[in-house]
């Protein structure tokens, strides 16, 4: 392993004066209505960070209903109007990145060294903000003796539930849209990475959000969580995690009242190694695609099938790729390595690595200790082994040999989970071949995770979702739509 380790206590500039500990609920932040908190440790140091306040189901109901109270007022502004404030928010991220990237770096490892999720968030507004109008209707002369219409109106409540690995990108993605087309939002952080949904909630007030549009809780998904999931009055409820999770938002809506659902879930991400492909761009892409803030990425390639011919090189050059980290104190700003989000994931992909040992062949790394898990590569795992058929969401990967393609292609699918697949190849007619034939949502042919194009459709095949997000798709999904028929006498 040639890994580096940072100097401890070396840090950046954004510690925030006083960070954000209480709900926020029609405009002004509150603590919760039964004062009970949890606490927020830095997962390396386990040093305690904040108590946040945790949000009951009785401040979830208020939470839903300042957020219908809001709604009918918000929604009569033009797209203009609305979208000034999401401007105003984006420029406010950009001016507080070092603060927000201190959160992030604190409360789940996240190092402050390739933070640019306040650039993304900010990005998203603007687009959000400039795509309001894209939010119309059709008509049609196609019935003798009428004039028919279609009219996009927003649902009313939007639930949103974010993931701690990526939460302020989640929460643009979901707020942002769903605010443009004139609902009003009750957005649940997760317990593991509250603080910057919280610090964004402070510059909402700035930015000069009405009260009651956007409403920001924290705490457990088994309160506020299955609240939001089951409440009458959200009519529609977007989803980033676990699988496992969604599927109990699924059933919840299903069993109260039908509500709208966006679910992106988890991934098992398969990468396509050919013998053609650049194998040195091809080992530097998938290699970061997984060691990404530690691995702690749905879309991640965590499986990659190298074409026999070229199984060693490519092995060797990603072995030295994926080795290439700097692991120490996420405050440091040459750390590119944290640790895991908390103790919680850590005694997860430990287990995982300990299933790997007893089934596969250790190729690399393997280590783990204080938080921290060692870039691991795993080869000769046979394809119903549990480190390949379930997500580990930790800096773990498996390389396999493929000898034709055919085979590759039988592989990459074999697996519940579709969210992103990767094929590498010169080859033209073989990549289209495999953008057509991998079951995924998301197929980058010589590129790979976390590369997406804003622009267009993401989100799942088979477990790993339900809906797609992106620009126009966002638009579309907060937006209900009514046919009206017109009888001209």
């Amino acid at each position: 392993m040639t890994s580096t380790q940072a100097t401890p206590g070396t840090s950046v500039d954004g510690k925030p004066a006083n960070i954000e500990t209480r709900l926020f609920i029609n405009g002004e932040f509150v603590e919760s209505s039964d004062k009970k908190t949890f606490g927020i440790y830095t997962p390396s140091s386990h040093e305690l960070v904040a108590e946040v306040f945790e949000a009951s189901v009785e401040d979830t109901n208020r939470a839903v209903a300042v957020a219908k109270n809001a709604q009918p007022s918000w929604a009569e502004l033009s797209p203009t109007q609305r979208s000034a404030p999401l401007k105003r928010l984006a420029a406010l991220l950009r001016q507080h990145t070092a603060e927000l990237a201190y959160l992030e770096a604190v409360s789940m490892g996240r190092p402050v060294s390739s933070y640019a999720d306040s650039m993304i968030a900010a990005q998203k507004f603007e687009l959000f903000a400039e795509a309001g109008y894209t939010a119309k209707g059709v008509s049609s002369l196609n019935t003798p003796g009428f004039v028919n219409m279609t009219l996009r109106q927003p649902f009313g409540v939007v639930a949103a539930i974010i993931p701690w690995n990526v939460p302020l990108v989640t929460l643009a993605g979901k707020v942002a849209p769903a605010l443009i087309t004139g609902n009003t939002v009750v957005l649940k952080s997760s317990e593991k990475a509250p603080l910057t949904s919280l610090k964004l909630a402070q510059l909402s007030i700035e930015a000069g959000f009405p009260p009651g549009v956007l409403n920001i809780l924290s705490g457990h998904g088994h309160n506020s969580g299955a609240t939001l999931s089951s409440h009458m009055d959200v009519r529609a409820i977007s989803f980033t995690g676990s699988t496992r999770a969604g599927g109990l938002i699924q059933t919840a809506a299903a069993q109260s009242n039908m509500k709208n659902v966006i679910l992106e879930m988890g991934g098992k991400s398969p990468a396509v190694i050919f013998e053609d492909a650049d194998l040195e761009s091809a080992a530097r892409k998938t290699a970061k695609s997984i060691q990404w803030n530690s691995g702690q990425v749905c879309m991640a390639n965590s499986r990659i099938y190298i074409q026999d011919t070229i199984a060693e090189r490519f092995s060797r050059l990603f072995n030295a790729a994926f080795s290439e980290i700097h692991q120490g104190n996420p405050l440091n700003p040459i750390t590119n390595h944290g640790p895991m989000a908390d103790d919680i994931q850590f005694e997860t992909v430990r287990r995982y690595i300990a299933s790997g040992k007893a089934s596969a062949k250790l190729a690399l790394g393997g280590d783990s200790k204080d938080g921290f898990v060692e870039p691991t590569v795993f080869t000769d795992v046979p394809e119903d082994a549990k480190i390949m058929k379930e997500e580990i969401f930790g800096p773990v990967v498996n390389i396999s040999i493929f000898h034709t393609e055919e085979e590759a292609l039988t592989k990459a699918n074999d697996t519940e989970y579709g969210l992103y697949a990767a094929v590498f190849t010169k080859d033209i007619s073989r990549a289209m071949r495999f953008a057509k034939g991998l079951e995924a949502g998301t197929v980058g042919i010589n590129c790979t995770s976390p590369v997406t194009g804003h622009d267009l459709s993401f989100g799942g095949w088979k477990s790993s979702g339900v809906g797609r997000e992106g620009l126009l798709d966002s638009i579309s999904a907060f937006l209900e739509h009514k046919s009206v028929l017109i009888e001209i006498e």
